[in-house]
C-alpha cells in the first residue's frame, strides 16, 4: 500500500444688504444642492435594490438523503476521476460516478455513488473551506446539475439554486470570509454568502466559466472563450490574445505569490499586475499547472506531464507517467494511464502527485511518475449508453457515444469490445434474427455482424447509402431500412435506393425508424412520415395533426396504436387512422431521447433528457416519472429480455427485473 503524507456652521453680520442677500441666496443653492444629492443617492439605493431583486438567486440549502433504490443493479463501470482533494486524513476523488474516499495508506474506505447516496448529477471540481452557514471545515464539490455538495465527514448537505442553469457548477472557490464562489457553464460567477446566492459581479455574469482561483479580495475566472478575468477592488479587467494569451480558452489556473499561471491548449501565459510576462511551454496542451519550486509541472491533455523551468532555462522533454509495479503486466491498463488527460496536481508537503482520469500519480525521488492509484477492474468500457441490443441469445449490446461496442456473454463475464473507424460512435443496435445478423448504426456507416460479434460488411455512401451517418435502423419485412440526415435508404435484395424531401418525405432528417405489418413510421426533424408500399401515404405535422412538436425522436407500436416520442412535448399517440391524441407524458419541454423507448409487454419504458425515465402501463395510458437510484437523469438507451430491463444512461448502465418499475 502506497502512504499519503500527512502533512496540510458663520453666522451673518448686521450690515450691508448685499452681504445679506449673498448669504441667503449661497444658503438656498446649498439646500437645493442637498436635495439633488438626497435624490441621486435615493435613485442609487432605490437602483441597488432594484438590481438586487434582478440577480438574487433562489436558493435551498438542505441534509442529502440517500436515495430510494427501486431495485436497480448498476454494471460496473470504470471510475472516471475529475479532482483530488486531502481532507481531514483522507484523499476523496470525484467524478461522474461518485466520491470515492481513501485512506493515506491508500486503502479504498468508502465509495458514495451518485444517484443513491448523492443527488443523479456528475461530480465534479472540489476544495475545502469553512463556509458562513457551518461550524466546521467541509469538503465542498460542485456538481453538474445539481448544485453544490458539501461534507463534513459524515454528512452530505445540498446547495441547490432553484435556476436549472445555475445548478451546472463548472468550478468553486472557497472564500476566507466563509463565502463561496461558484462558476457556471452558462450564469457566470454566482456568490453564496450562507444565506443568499447573487451574481458576483455584472461583468462575469452570464459567462461560461472554466475555472477559478485567487482570494477574498483577488479573484482570477477562467473562460472557455475570452482568456482570464481579473476582479479586483470592485473592478474587472480582462486578459485576452491582444493582451498576450496564447489562446482564449483556459483549461487551468494556479497562482504563486504575484504570478498568476493560466493553461490554455497552446501553451501556459505567466501573467504579472494583469499583464502577460511570458508564455511558457508554448504549443503544448497545459490541461493542469502547478508551480513547483524553480519549476512548472504542465499535465497535458494527452497525458505527458513536464517540469517547465521558470528561470529561462532550457525546457525539457515531458515524461510520460507509468505504471505501479503491481500493474506492470496489464499493457491496456497502462496505456490508459499514459495517455488519460491530467486532470489536476496535488501537493502534500515534499510529495507530489498528478490526477488523471483513471489513476492517481506520484513523483519519485528520480522525478518519474508513477500510478500509486488505479481503477480496479471492471466490466464496461465506458458509462456513456448510446444504444442497448438484448439479443435472442441472451447476450448484450452496449453502444458508446464515442468508444464502439461492448458484448456481454448471456452468462456474464468479460465483454469483447469492439472500436475501430465505423464501430465509434454508436446511434442503434438492432439483431435481424431470420439471417443470424446484427446491424449497428454509427455516425459512419451501417456496420453489420454476425450473431457472434465478428464485422461482416460496412455500408456507407459509397456503398449506396443516402448518406454516411446512420441515424436508425428498422427491420420492414425483408428490407432493413437506414435512417440517415439525408434520407431513408432501403436495403434489400435488389440492391439500395433511398428515399428523401423530394419524394415526399416531411423532412430529409431523420431520427426514428419503426415499422409494423405494412406500414413504415419515419420519425423527421420536421413531423411523421408514414409509408406503405414505398410511398408516402400520409405526412403529419403540428400545422395538420395534433403533434405538439415536429422533431420526432422514438417510435414504439402498442396494440394497434403507436406511440410517438418528440424533442420538446414528450409522448403523443396515434391510432391507425393516424389520429394523435394526447398522453400523460405528452408534457411541454420534456424531450425524449432518440429511439429510447421500448413497450416490454407489461409496461412502455421512455428515456427522457434530464427528467429521468417515464414509466407507462402496458397500453401507455397511464405514466410516471423515476428518478430515485439512477446515476444521470439522462437516460439514453433501454433494451429487455428475459424479465430483464437494461436502461442505459450518460453516466453508466443499470438492469432491473420488469414490473418493478
Amino acid at each position: 500500500m502506497v502512504e499519503f503524507p500527512s502533512g496540510y456652521g458663520t453666522p451673518v453680520k448686521r450690515g450691508s444688504c448685499a452681504i445679506a442677500v449673498v448669504a441667503i441666496a449661497a444658503g438656498l443653492v446649498y439646500a437645493c444642492a442637498l436635495w439633488i444629492v438626497w435624490r441621486a443617492e435615493r435613485a442609487v439605493r432605490s437602483s441597488e435594490r432594484a438590481t438586487a431583486s434582478e440577480i438574487d438567486l433562489a436558493v435551498r440549502v438542505a441534509a442529502v438523503q440517500e436515495q430510494p433504490n427501486p431495485g436497480f443493479e448498476a454494471f460496473s463501470t470504470p471510475a472516471v476521476y475529475h479532482a483530488a482533494v486531502f481532507f481531514e486524513g483522507n484523499l476523496y476523488l470525484s467524478g461522474p460516478g461518485g466520491l470515492y474516499v481513501y485512506s493515506l495508506d491508500g486503502a479504498l474506505e468508502h465509495v458514495y455513488r451518485v444517484g443513491l447516496d448523492l443527488p443523479p448529477a456528475p461530480l465534479g471540481a472540489m476544495a475545502s473551506g469553512t463556509l458562513a452557514d457551518s461550524r466546521r471545515p467541509e469538503l465542498v464539490i460542485a456538481t453538474s446539475g445539481e448544485g453544490v455538495l458539501a461534507f463534513d465527514g459524515s454528512r452530505f448537505r445540498q446547495i441547490r439554486p432553484d435556476a436549472p442553469d445555475a445548478r451546472n457548477v463548472t468550478a468553486i472557490l472557497p472564500l476566507g470570509s466563509g463565502g463561496l464562489l461558484m462558476g457556471t457553464a452558462k450564469r457566470g460567477v454566482l456568490e453564496f454568502d450562507g444565506r443568499a446566492l447573487k451574481q458576483f459581479h455584472p461583468t462575469t455574469a452570464n459567462l461560461d466559466v472554466t475555472v477559478l482561483a485567487g482570494t477574498e479580495s483577488d479573484v482570477w475566472i477562467g473562460t472557455p472563450n475570452q482568456g482570464v478575468l481579473h476582479w479586483r477592488g470592485g473592478q474587472v479587467e480582462g486578459v485576452g490574445e491582444s493582451e498576450g494569451m496564447p489562446d482564449v480558452r483556459v483549461e487551468s489556473l494556479a497562482l504563486d505569490g504575484e504570478a498568476v499561471y493560466a493553461g490554455t491548449p497552446n501553451g501556459v501565459a505567466e501573467i504579472h499586475a494583469g499583464r502577460v510576462a511570458r508564455v511558457l511551454a508554448r504549443g503544448h496542451f497545459a490541461r493542469a499547472v502547478q508551480p513547483d519550486g524553480d519549476s512548472l509541472l504542465l499535465g497535458e491533455f494527452d497525458g505527458e506531464i513536464t517540469a517547465v523551468p521558470r528561470n529561462g532555462g532550457r525546457e525539457p522533454l515531458p515524461r510520460r507517467p507509468i505504471v505501479s509495479p503491481a500493474n506492470n503486466d496489464a499493457d491496456e491498463s497502462a496505456s490508459s494511464v499514459m495517455h488519460d488527460p491530467v486532470e489536476q496536481f496535488l501537493a502534500a508537503g515534499d510529495s507530489r502527485y498528478a490526477l488523471t482520469a483513471s489513476a492517481l500519480l506520484e513523483r519519485t525521488p528520480g522525478g518519474e511518475w508513477r500510478a500509486v492509484l488505479q481503477d480496479e477492474e471492471h466490466r464496461m468500457t465506458d458509462g456513456n449508453v448510446s444504444a442497448l441490443m438484448a439479443a435472442g441469445d441472451g447476450r448484450l449490446w452496449v453502444g458508446y457515444f464515442d468508444r464502439g461496442l461492448d458484448i456481454f456473454p448471456a452468462a456474464g463475464g468479460r465483454a469483447v469490445h469492439i472500436e475501430n473507424d465505423h464501430v465509434f460512435c454508436v446511434n442503434r443496435i438492432v439483431e435481424n434474427a431470420a439471417q443470424g445478423t446484427v446491424a449497428v448504426a454509427t455516425a459512419n456507416g451501417l456496420v453489420l455482424f454476425d450473431r457472434d460479434g465478428h464485422e461482416k460488411q460496412v455500408l456507407t455512401r459509397d456503398s449506396g447509402l443516402i448518406a454516411t451517418h446512420v441515424t436508425d435502423v428498422a427491420l420492414d419485412g425483408s428490407e432493413m431500412v437506414a435512417a440517415t440526415p439525408a434520407g431513408i435508404t432501403f436495403l434489400d435484395a435488389g440492391g439500395p435506393h433511398s428515399m428523401y424531401a423530394f419524394q415526399g418525405l416531411v423532412s430529409n432528417h431523420v431520427y426514428a425508424l419503426a415499422a409494423k405489418q405494412d406500414a413504415l413510421l419515419v420519425g423527421t426533424l420536421g413531423g411523421l412520415s408514414v409509408v406503405s408500399g414505398g410511398i408516402v401515404r400520409r405526412n403529419l405535422t403540428t400545422g395538420n395533426s395534433g403533434l405538439k412538436a415536429n422533431w420526432i425522436t422514438a417510435l414504439t407500436p402498442v396494440d394497434n396504436d403507436w406511440l410517438i416520442g418528440t424533442y420538446g412535448a414528450g409522448i403523443v399517440r396515434m391510432d391507425a387512422e393516424g389520429n394523435i391524441s394526447s398522453t400523460e407524458a405528452a408534457q411541454p419541454g420534456t424531450v425524449v431521447n432518440p429511439s429510447a423507448m421500448i413497450a416490454t409487454g407489461g409496461e412502455v419504458l421512455a428515456g427522457t433528457l434530464g427528467k429521468g425515465l417515464l414509466v407507462g402501463d402496458a397500453t401507455g395510458t397511464r405514466w410516471k416519472t423515476v428518478t430515485a437510484g439512477l446515476p444521470s437523469l439522462n437516460v439514453t438507451a433501454l433494451a429487455v429480455h428475459g424479465g430483464v430491463v437494461y436502461l442505459g444512461t450518460d453516466n453508466g448502465l443499470l438492469k432491473i427485473a420488469a414490473g418493478r418499475l
